[in-house]
């Protein structure tokens, strides 16, 4: 069988699924022959001389010849050459990526320890997970509430730094229906590695369904629901279900625990003290704990708070 370029890439590199990705694998792919071929060369050249003008007996010499014109002209020429084809080369590549056609799709996203949010043009907000159409632009528009973040999607071969106190763009346009991975490539504390979301991209009629229920809100009972919100909203990030200390209090055996606070009071854990949590975490901070919480003030509907306290309700 016939190997594509694209059947190529895949050994080593991600699916891809954006229309940027190709353009983007072409350019490695020919700095990465290029590599090979001139490594080849180079320690090719290297083993043969080593053994074709070894020295064979005492005060045997090499030639005087030491230098040639025609030759260092054009071990200087083709590399300039090829130097200045893959500056070309990433030049395009690089305009391709760094301006978004003028009909693209705009959404807002605002990256926190350790969250992504993302609000789109007629109000809806979801966290961490991008719904998009498929064969569509998307313009990203983009922003951090702390410390710098980096939006990475390796399906469709863009990263993109997230800065506080300015806006960086990207763009691309996904030709796949299905979920794809969003990591944070910028190390950004203890919750780094856990700080992922998902895109989901749907056709035309299914993304506007979805975005028309507010971001695909779920028809589930309370408590399943606050356990896919726990999961989606990655709660677990900072609060275990089974005891474990982490960044912040552990949540099995919530309701009806006494927790201390800082300032030397205390409080009796009820549905209202998480609501208060959820919408104003900085109100009540648990004894040892840092007041590191975002607020979700917002990014929550009262359908979904209910749910979460259902959910940890159950959590015993």
């Amino acid at each position: 069988m016939r190997l594509t370029p694209i059947d190529i890439g895949s050994f080593w590199l991600p699916r891809q699924t954006s229309t940027l990705a190709p353009e983007v694998d072409a350019g490695f792919h020919v700095v990465y022959w290029l590599s090979v071929g001139f490594f080849v060369l180079v320690v090719g050249a290297m083993a043969y001389f080593a053994v074709r003008y070894r020295r064979r007996r005492e005060g045997e010499k090499t030639s005087s010849i030491d230098h040639s014109t025609a030759l260092e002209i054009v071990w200087t020429t083709i590399p300039a050459l090829m130097l200045l084809g893959l500056f070309a080369m990433g030049l395009k590549g690089y305009a391709s990526a760094a301006v978004a056609p003028a009909e693209a799709l705009e959404i807002q996203v605002t990256a926190e320890k350790w969250l992504w949010t993302f609000t789109y043009p007629n109000g809806t907000t979801t966290v961490n997970e991008l719904g998009v159409p498929k064969d569509r632009p998307v313009r990203l528009v983009m922003s951090s509430k702390d410390i710098v973040h980096s939006f990475f999607v390796p399906e469709f071969r863009i990263k993109q730094d997230l800065v506080p106190g300015a806006y960086t763009t990207t763009w691309f346009q996904a030709t796949e229906a299905k979920d794809v991975a969003v990591l944070c490539a910028e190390y950004c504390g203890t919750g780094h590695s856990d700080m992922g979301a998902k895109i989901i991209v749907m056709d035309e009629p299914v993304y506007k369904d979805w975005l028309e229920k507010g971001g695909g809100a779920s028809d589930l009972p309370p408590a399943e629901l606050g356990k896919k919100l726990f999961t989606q909203r990655s709660c677990a990030t900072c609060h275990s279900l089974d005891g474990s200390r982490i960044q912040g209090p552990s949540l099995k055996g919530l309701i009806g625990r006494s927790e201390d606070l800082e300032g030397g009071a205390s409080v009796k854990v009820d549905e209202n003290y998480i609501r208060e949590s959820i919408l104003n975490p900085g109100a009540k901070i648990v004894r040892g704990y840092p007041a590191a919480m975002p607020t979700f003030q917002g990014l929550l509907k009262d359908r979904e708070i209910d749910a979460l306290i259902a959910y940890l309700k159950s959590v015993n």
